[in-house]
């Protein structure tokens, strides 16, 4: 982990960054999926600092959701004082995973309907954030990153991501300099989608893949867990594949480079 003058330093960054980044676009604000976890609330806490509250618009978007969540994002854009709106989308991927079903004559797989949540949650929040002229900000860390522990085209999918080079106990301190709720802080990690926390699911401790990150070594059986999720998980940290062949002469004629 990062050192206390460190970590102040490059959250100072940051928060920079993230100003910086909103101007050079052109963009009114920042909309960001306010799930009432560590993450997006520290995110949160860190685009209020970076371009101020009033462009800053949290969504909460419940589905088949834990009423506490939902309870948990109002805190966070209360204690922040950013506008909150909530889109339930529970209507919406009931009504979806039916059609699908029924033109599949087949009932999709548990994986499939677990990830099409996200997916919704992402389509919500460009809808609004087009139509603001806002930037969607992702709140995706390191260590999810690591693993694959991440939705593609779902949650892993945002115009600019400020925590993406942090770790979950970077992420915590950080959102503890902000002044995010303690509450929020100490909340068992879950990704809302089930009953099992984060860490259950991958049968690996954050602290795990953290010291993975920064030395290299874990214990034998989470190592092992880690490094064959670090190499299966590859795709969704790349770009998609295109099949490429040589257009260079196309493009100088075209553009002259």
């Amino acid at each position: 982990m990062l050192g206390k003058e460190e970590l102040q330093k490059q959250l100072e960054k940051a928060i920079e960054w993230i100003h910086d980044y909103v101007q050079k676009v052109g963009a009114k604000g920042i909309v960001i999926g306010n799930s009432g976890g560590k993450d997006s609330a520290t995110v949160l806490a860190m685009a209020v600092k970076a371009i101020g509250k009033e462009n800053v618009v949290a969504v909460s978007m419940p589905c088949f959701s834990k009423p506490c969540d939902l309870e948990d994002a109002r805190l966070v854009a209360q204690t922040f004082g950013v506008k909150f709106l909530e889109v339930d989308l529970s209507n919406t991927y009931q009504e979806l995973e039916g059609q699908i079903e029924k033109s599949l004559a087949k009932e999709l797989s548990k994986e499939a309907t677990i990830n099409m949540k996200p997916r919704l949650r992402m389509t919500t929040l460009y809808g609004i954030a087009q139509t603001l002229g806002y930037l969607v900000i992702g709140t995706g860390n390191l260590c999810e990153a690591m693993v694959g522990y991440t939705t593609k085209w779902g949650d892993n999918s945002s115009d600019f991501n400020p925590i993406g080079n942090f770790t979950v106990e970077e992420v915590l301190k950080i959102g503890e300099i902000l002044g995010v709720p303690e509450k929020i802080l100490k909340k068992a990690p879950s990704d809302g989608l089930g009953e099992l926390t984060d860490e259950e699911k991958m049968g690996i401790t954050y602290q795990q893949i953290a010291e993975m990150i920064e030395i290299g070594d874990t214990e034998e059986t989470a190592k092992q867990k880690i490094v064959q999720k670090y190499q299966n998980s590859k795709h969704k940290r790349k770009m998609v594949p295109i099949y490429y062949f040589d257009r260079r002469n196309f493009l100088k004629e075209a553009y002259g480079d």
